[in-house]
């Protein structure tokens, strides 16, 4: 490797900004391109919250010519928080560069970093073929095992990811393992197993790395809500806004619960900080229908353009979600699921899949994705409340049953899915109502003789 000094003179005269640095970086001439990466790497970030801080702090450390390797390390680590506390995929971009730029970027060390960013990138089963390199390590971390648990249960394998997330949390019981495990349980159904786990994992959570702490929090408020407990769901909201101030997925709980309680003021507040912070088609799909129930439709109808013009490029899942759910471009609702499908193939995916093929009038598929979505037993709001419409539609001897299950979980959904669920409760009520009075008879008057 260059000398330092001289290597960070050569940055600064190129002039490369960050984000072209990452778009050309690999077609540039070996010299000019660890150039460009470094420009990138080192470019501060522009907010100042706590990890903005640190990530300041390692690439100063960079700079100074510290323990290099292990500085780029942390770093890259550094750029992941921030990115998931920012949903700006660029900041995986730049955690990459700084793998990449190690030494011995293939060390485990380095793997590590770049099996994670595979995995938050939807790049499922390039994080699973790193994380198997791992576990063959002599004493293979915990993480390792994290890792492969996660790329697994991305791609709808359950069952090995389960065996994965046993020896992980056999290595070392903690926060992040614990709520791995709650995770995987609300995914098989095990709602009370879920709550028991994520409590555990909260009590272990620290300041010390505060973004997994507020995700955690943030999970279990879920939790709490699905179960019923409103007051405890808001107390763990609040608590994941302590760890990380204004967390989007806090905010967006905080909202979900001021929704439930017919504030929409007040959601509306919230959700436009939130989607301000986390702009992910998803928090945008929420903004906007909130701002529509508040009747600021010019900030509805902008919020939607957004989705519009980048929901199939930063999440085609939810992309595919929103149109199917809006019954717009319903052929788009199914490209973009079909996209999905390629790479992730959990539940999620097929109840995508099952939604945007209903959008096109093509029931039979809707009607078998959709069991596929139900096979792990999953009680998610969502799920729950397509597969009933689904089955409604198909005639499906469980469509009360899961219409039953779907109008328990209600409080967890978006304002425009509780719009489809309440119209087909008023349609069964209004049949029910209606076979009722068709199979009553009119007394028949008998004369006397």
């Amino acid at each position: 490797m260059l000398v330092w000094k001289n290597l960070f003179l050569k940055w600064m005269a190129l002039l490369i900004v960050a984000t072209s640095a990452i778009s050309h970086t690999d077609a540039l001439p070996l010299p000019d391109r660890e150039a460009a990466r470094a420009a990138a790497i080192l470019a501060p970030p522009a907010g100042d919250g706590s990890i903005d801080q640190e990530i300041r702090k390692l690439q100063a450390s960079i700079k100074k010519g510290r323990n290099i390797d292990a500085y780029f390390l942390r770093l890259g680590w550094a750029f992941v928080s921030k990115a998931r506390v920012s949903s700006d995929p660029g900041y995986y971009k730049l955690a990459e560069l700084c793998a990449q730029s190690a030494t011995n970027s293939d060390d485990s060390d380095a793997l590590l970093l770049r099996g994670h960013i595979s995995d938050a990138l939807h790049r499922f089963a390039d994080a699973e073929a790193i994380a198997r390199k791992l576990i063959e390590v002599p004493h293979a971390r915990w993480e390792s095992f994290a890792l492969l648990g996660d790329a697994l249960m991305e791609q709808g394998k359950l069952d090995e990811a389960i065996g994965a997330y046993q020896r992980m949390i056999d290595i070392r019981p903690c926060m992040q393992t614990y709520a791995r495990v709650a995770h995987l349980r609300w995914l098989k159904g095990d709602l009370e197993g879920a709550l028991e786990l994520m409590r555990i994992a909260v009590e272990a959570s620290t300041t010390r790395d505060p973004e997994p702490a507020a995700w955690a929090y943030t999970r279990l408020g879920l939790y709490q809500l699905q179960a019923g407990n409103s007051k405890e769901a808001a107390w763990s909201a609040q608590r994941a806004t302590e760890f990380i101030a204004d967390y989007p997925a806090a905010l967006v709980l905080q909202a979900k619960l001021f929704v439930n309680e017919n504030k929409t003021g007040d959601a509306l507040s919230v959700l436009k900080r939130g989607a301000a912070a986390s702009p992910l088609p998803e928090n945008q799909w929420f903004l906007a229908d909130v701002a529509r129930a508040a009747g600021d439709n010019e900030l509805a109808t902008k919020t939607e353009a957004s989705i519009q013009q980048r929901g199939k490029a930063e999440d085609p899942r939810s992309f595919a979600l929103f149109l199917a759910t809006r019954k717009q471009k319903a052929d788009d609702a199914l490209k973009s699921a079909q996209q999905e499908f390629e790479t992730r193939r959990d539940v999620f995916t097929y109840d995508a899949l099952a939604w945007a093929s209903f959008a096109n009038g093509r029931l039979e598929d809707a009607a078998t994705f959709s069991k596929k979505a139900l096979r792990e037993g999953t009680r998610d709001a969502r799920l729950q409340t397509h597969a009933a419409i689904i089955a409604a539609a198909t005639k499906s001897p469980d469509a009360a049953t899961l219409l039953k299950t779907a109008t328990s979980l209600r409080p967890l959904l978006l304002p425009s899915e509780r719009e489809q669920l309440d119209a087909l409760l008023s349609k069964n009520s209004s049949e029910a109502s209606a076979s009722a009075r068709s199979t009553t008879t009119t007394p028949t008057h008998v004369s006397s003789r």
